[in-house]
């Protein structure tokens, strides 16, 4: 019988499954009762999950990133599909199953990613600053293979920085046929290297799970690093001042706002288009996950990345044509 994912399950229906914590947390109702708050996922998604009444032994055993088998049901609240556990117990090595095929991944494999990132790295005609991404990226090593672009949102998935950073390049290199006049280099170099510190920003396992902001992480965040690491790179292969400067201030104003962690706004026409270009693909992504679930006609709750608003999901125009 083919396997069903969890996308697959439906409101209302019974199921039992191999499932992955995600986060798991102990609560208290409103009439003193204990309960875990759980978000279970597979490669497919994840879901919000609940094991009303339970006992100390739940509190302690279940933690966030291990493998369970649930059974439980499919409700709702609040327009949200929502797991009601009636039992759940770890995995274990008689179940055959994996971890690794439960952890939501990009699309597309890491090592063709990675590989049509070197092809765009070797598109930086200037020399000395295709060394200092070379340097970076050389920096990142097999890290860069698994880790996700976030903590929690946008490409929080095994590989998602990766995935992240070459939609962003593909998109660029349409736009250079639209805006002749902007820098190549420069564009290519700020969007690989605009959330390289990432790596260091929070820590992610070998799976590709997120885990938790480093010391650094919170104290300095990605963009200060990034702008650390390029000052480092530029001059170990010898970039000149200029250039090194106008990379940095890309990495340093691609939040746009002060309150999102950039002092400054673009200054120079490629790093707007790195701004605009990393809230798209960051967008475009919520939004797919978001109405993926859904069938047309339908509503989305609404989501807070997203401004709160709520999404539809229309009937697409070829569709309605056939």
């Amino acid at each position: 019988m083919e396997k069903r994912m969890l996308s697959d399950f439906r409101v209302g229906e019974s199921f039992v499954a191999f499932l992955l914590i995600r986060k798991v947390e102990c609560r208290v109702t409103s009439t003193g009762s204990k309960y875990l708050d759980i978000i279970l996922a597979d490669s497919s998604g994840e879901l919000e999950a609940r094991l009303w009444d339970c006992s100390p032994e739940d509190e302690t055993q279940f933690s966030k990133n291990m493998l369970v088998k649930v059974q439980g049901s499919i409700t709702e609240w609040q327009g949200k599909k929502q797991i009601k556990i009636d039992r759940i117990r770890l995995a274990t090595q008689r179940d055959g199953v994996q971890i690794e095929n439960f952890v939501p991944v990009a699309p597309y494999a890491a090592e063709e990613m990675y590989a049509e990132l070197e092809e765009y790295i070797q598109k930086i005609s200037y020399g000395k600053l295709r060394e200092t991404v070379q340097v970076i990226i050389a920096e990142a090593g097999e890290r860069l293979l698994t880790h996700p672009a976030a903590v929690q949102n946008h490409h929080s998935v095994r590989s998602g920085l990766l995935y992240h950073t070459l939609t962003m390049l593909k998109a660029a290199e349409k736009l250079l046929e639209i805006y002749p006049f902007l820098d190549r280099d420069l564009l290519f170099a700020g969007i690989i290297l605009h959330d390289m510190a990432k790596l260091e920003e929070f820590a992610a396992n070998n799976l590709g799970l997120a885990e938790e902001y480093t010391f650094e992480g919170q104290m300095l965040g990605h963009i200060v690093q990034g702008v650390k690491n390029i000052a480092k790179a530029a001059a170990i292969v010898g970039l000149d001042d200029e250039t090194s400067i106008l990379l940095e201030h890309m990495i340093l104003a691609h939040h746009y706002e002060p309150e999102f962690g950039s002092p400054k706004r673009p200054m120079i026409p490629e790093g707007e288009v790195l701004h605009y270009l990393d809230i798209l693909d960051a967008r475009m992504f919520d939004m797919q996950k978001a109405l993926k679930e859904l069938s047309n006609g339908e509503f989305t709750d609404r989501i807070w990345v997203l401004n709160n608003r709520k999404l539809y999901k229309a009937q697409s125009i070829q569709d309605k044509e056939n």
